[in-house]
C-alpha cells in the first residue's frame, strides 16, 4: 500500500493512471498525450508496472498498457478505513 501511494505521489505517473482509466494505450499515445519525451514515459510506465499499477500485453509490435484493479481497490479499502477514523474522531470532537 505504501509503495501503491509512493509511486502515485509523483504528478506525471498520475496522469498516466488517469489517461489509463479512461482506456488501454500504448506508449507512443501516452508520449503524446503528456508531452514527455519516450525515455520518460518509459520510466514512469517502467515503475507503475514494478510496482504493480499497470500491465502491458504485447500487441503485433507495441506493447499495450492498462490499469490493474487490484492495488486501486485496496487503496480505496485503505482510504475508506481513514475515513471512518477521521469520522468517528470528529463525531466525538462535536460531542
Amino acid at each position: 500500500m505504501q509503495d501503491t501511494l509512493g509511486i502515485l505521489a509523483d504528478p506525471q505517473r498520475r496522469r498516466i493512471v488517469e489517461l489509463l482509466r479512461d482506456r488501454p494505450r500504448t506508449p507512443n499515445e501516452l508520449v503524446t498525450e503528456l508531452q514527455l519525451s519516450q525515455p520518460g514515459t518509459s520510466r514512469h510506465l517502467r515503475i507503475l508496472r514494478e510496482g504493480g499499477l499497470v500491465t502491458s500485453q504485447s500487441q503485433a509490435q507495441q506493447r499495450i498498457y492498462s490499469l490493474r484493479p487490484e492495488p486501486f481497490e485496496e487503496l480505496a479499502s485503505w482510504l475508506q478505513d481513514i475515513r471512518q477514523l477521521w469520522a468517528s474522531q470528529l463525531d466525538a470532537l462535536g460531542n
